[in-house]
């Protein structure tokens, strides 16, 4: 259980951000729901942990590719939380096309987002992991980056380099007793991916459907408590990438 933790949760406010963020929730966690945009999904994720489990929830606005932004954000949840236990850098965003027309801007725009944001997010919750004496950083990457995709070739390098990173940081933070895993998705059922029925990769899935955003939120919920288990990179795809 992870009463008396709290939880940093980016995109948050819908899709597999906002299963991780009831997940966590209901194990007895604060929650710090981090959103782009969307204000009021945000408020209802956090008054739907606050109604159902009782625990302490907050939105917070930050555009995590800034640098400057993100250490504001982090320095407002420790005023508001009082410290943090756990990251899950899940907030991500896909600007697909095939790589003679795609732009520079597509590309830069989801390399920021989903890889330098996780970068942020990690540089300024460290100092609250290393006072805490421990630290829980949960990186949200895809099997996209495990095998690339045609047409994605932004969105799998992005998610290629979390896989990285959180191998460096696992190693680099793990004697002062902080733990770093990556989570690699498949073909989840969200608002961000649609309708997949018809696609012909799903004949590709041993399992034979999609996942669901809680199947995602139950690995998190395992690596938030594994205290033994660091630099993993859990796949959750129906076998799609092994």
């Amino acid at each position: 259980m992870l009463n008396g933790k709290t939880a940093i949760v980016t995109g948050g406010s819908r899709g597999i951000g906002a299963a991780i963020v009831k997940k966590f929730a209901s194990m007895g966690a604060n929650v710090a729901v981090i959103y782009a945009g969307n204000k009021e999904a945000a408020d209802a994720v956090c008054e739907a942990c606050t109604h159902e489990y009782g625990v302490k929830a907050a939105a917070f606005q930050c555009n995590v590719a800034s640098f400057d932004e993100v250490k504001a954000t982090v320095a407002a949840i420790k005023a508001e939380l009082g410290t943090a236990h756990i990251l899950v850098n899940n907030a991500g965003i896909t600007r697909d096309g095939l790589i003679p027309m795609m732009s520079e801007a597509a590309f830069d725009a989801v390399l920021d987002t989903n890889l330098k944001g996780s970068f942020n997010m990690i540089r300024h919750c460290t100092g609250l992991f290393l006072r805490a004496k421990e630290g829980c950083i949960i990186n949200i990457s895809s099997v996209s980056g495990l095998m690339g995709n045609a047409g994605q070739c932004n969105y799998s390098a992005s998610k290629a380099g979390l896989i990285g990173l959180t191998k460096s940081v696992a190693k680099e933070l793990a004697p002062k007793g902080i733990r770093c895993n990556a989570i690699a998705p498949g073909f989840i059922r969200t608002d961000m991916t649609g309708s997949q029925e018809n696609n012909p990769l799903l004949t590709m899935i041993p399992l034979g459907r999609m996942g669901e955003a809680e199947e995602v939120a139950e690995a998190a919920a395992y690596l938030a408590t594994a205290n033994y288990v660091t630099g993993e990179v859990l796949r959750v795809d129906g076998g799609i990438a092994m």
